[in-house]
């Protein structure tokens, strides 16, 4: 089945001609014909050609709620009413900050920001002014926004990633600065030997390890068992901050994020997407004594945008409806996701594929793939991406959206009846 997408190409022709590539990220560029959306309701998309979609995708996951959530837009209309940006202090910064003070483990102190690459750039400086060091480790295929001295070896080919126990630094972008490699020290995640072993020989260089707590821009991976503790004691025996990007676990994995779901504490930690149901906004949450070298001025962090009004009602409204009912969206959440991720299990074993499907269920991966568990982002290109690919090409066909790499996410807009239309949709396409 083939939908219509006259309207979809028409406009996309027209906007090559004035936005650079028709699109507004690179990460939606590819397509044959990119879609363009007319509105959104729920976990449903509707286009342009009058194409309906039960959307996976839910904005690359800011939309946890599903797509505008009436508390959230009511709290944000409310909250025009008053103003957008006042370049001054409002309550609602207050209100929200005590909020997630109560929910983060690591949260003693916080700072707002627009953009999960943003507030990624302030940890990183604040790691280096607290520790006097420059150098910062980072895993293959862990992403933390496209700025130079992070863009580094998010998806390198692997005849230029160099050997596993020695990988190089990639850029992933032409017009990188290649000053900005000579300070990222690039391992493998999952192998917490390999670590230590870096660590014992350049730890008094060594500013901070970031990483993602669940790895979930390459094939949603967990952490081995014992692998975020390891890497925890490690850092604190060599005085190296820790920080946890949680832009995608954040308010995704429970009110406390990655580090609430694995009982691990960072020093700092960086927060987005799901926390504003869509709004721009991101945080960075930490250790006081880190927090207090912003405080005092002697870390920099700026921004004519920073905790704007919408962005905060959004973010408090969003915390509001994810502590209801002693978080009743999350048990909906996991239940859905595992439900999704065992039926898709189960259609692989009876058509004879070989698939694998991991992640804890809000987000989860599915891979054509034989290996018991895809650990790291090596294993993860021995899957079968292009037939992947052409899966989610066939389920975009059939109204079902999800991303091409994948990922797929759940909302609380999802409904039982979205799994069992998805998992027959499913079957009818399965080669």
């Amino acid at each position: 089945m083939t939908l219509p997408t006259s309207r979809s190409r028409t406009l996309w022709e027209r906007s090559r001609q004035s936005l650079a590539g028709g699109v507004s990220s690179n990460v939606r560029a590819g397509a044959e014909t990119p879609l363009f959306f007319e509105y959104a309701r729920g976990a449903h998309l509707y286009d342009v050609d009058g194409n309906h979609y039960l959307d996976y995708v839910i904005g690359q996951g800011p939309m946890l709620l599903g797509h505008t959530p009436e508390p959230v837009m009511g709290a944000v209309q409310d909250a025009l009413q008053r103003g957008q940006l006042f370049a001054g202090q409002h309550e609602l910064e207050i209100l929200l900050s005590e909020k997630l003070q109560s929910l983060i483990p690591c949260a003693e102190m916080l700072r707002y920001s627009n953009s999960g690459s943003e507030i990624v750039q302030a940890a990183l400086r604040l790691a280096r002014a607290w520790s006097g060091r420059d150098k910062i480790v980072k895993f293959e295929g862990h992403y933390h926004g496209w700025f130079d001295n992070v863009l580094v070896s998010v998806a390198p080919p692997l005849d230029a990633a160099g050997p596993r126990h020695a990988a190089q630094a990639h850029p992933a972008s032409e017009g990188q600065a290649s000053s900005a490699l000579e300070d990222v020290v690039v391992l493998p995640w999952n192998d917490l030997a390999l670590f230590e072993d870096r660590v014992q020989q350049q730890g008094d260089e060594i500013a901070a390890v970031i990483m993602e707590p669940v790895m979930c821009n390459t094939a949603c991976i967990l952490p081995v068992e014992g692998y975020l503790e390891g890497v925890r004691e490690i850092c604190s025996r060599h005085g190296i901050v820790l920080i946890f990007d949680e832009v995608i676990t954040g308010f995704r994995l429970g009110l406390g994020g990655a580090q609430g779901y694995f009982g691990v504490t960072p020093d700092l930690a960086t927060f987005g997407k799901a926390m504003a149901s869509g709004f721009t906004l991101s945080c960075l949450a930490g250790r006081r004594d880190l927090m207090e070298l912003i405080a005092q001025g002697r870390v920099n962090h700026s921004g004519t945008y920073n905790s704007n009004v919408t962005a905060m009602a959004a973010a408090h409204a969003t915390l509001e409806e994810l502590e209801r009912d002693e978080g009743r969206i999350y048990r909906q959440l996991f239940d859905l996701g595992q439900g999704l991720m065992e039926g898709i299990r189960a259609l692989a074993r009876k058509k004879g594929s070989e698939v694998l499907v991991q992640g804890p269920g809000p987000m989860f991966h599915v891979a054509f793939s034989d290996q018991p568990a895809i650990v790291d982002y090596r294993s993860y290109l021995e899957s079968d991406q292009a037939r992947y690919r052409k899966l989610a090409d066939l389920l975009l066909a059939e109204g079902i959206r999800v991303l091409d790499r994948g990922l797929w996410y759940l909302s609380a807009a999802h409904e039982p009846r979205d799994i069992e239309f998805t998992l027959d949709r499913l079957e009818s396409i399965w080669d």
